[in-house]
């Protein structure tokens, strides 16, 4: 069904006057509705990556700064991440003897002074 209206109207998306064939139409040419769209879901990407960026940073400042200093006895986990290292590699040092741990029910603590005489 073809329409007989001709209103005069002006693209969204290069300003450039046009005659729309519908009260609806918002873009002179394909290509301009095309180049609109491709705008749009650029910036809602942009926006999403903002929120996300936004989002991980105020996780990053809720969660809480583990401090070594006040502590004897360091967990494997804590211990891999003083010593910038797996906790694969603190658990396979438990294993060869080159440090000493305690098992305290199902959680292994490590002094802390043991870590530093490995350098040693």
């Amino acid at each position: 069904m073809s329409s007989n209206m001709r209103i005069p109207s002006i693209c969204k998306f290069c300003n450039k006057a046009f005659i729309a064939k519908t009260t609806v139409t918002q873009f002179c040419t394909t290509n301009c509705a095309k180049k609109a769209y491709k705008k749009r879901k650029r910036e809602e990407k942009i926006q999403l990556k903002l929120q996300q960026e936004h989002k991980s940073r105020k996780i990053q400042e809720t969660t809480p700064k583990i401090t070594f200093q006040n502590k004897q006895f360091l967990s494997i986990n804590e211990s891999a991440q003083y010593l910038g290292v797996s906790r694969w590699t603190i658990n396979r040092l438990i294993k060869r003897n080159k440090l000493p741990s305690q098992k305290i029910g199902v959680k292994t603590l490590i002094p802390k002074s043991s870590i530093g005489k490995l350098f040693e």
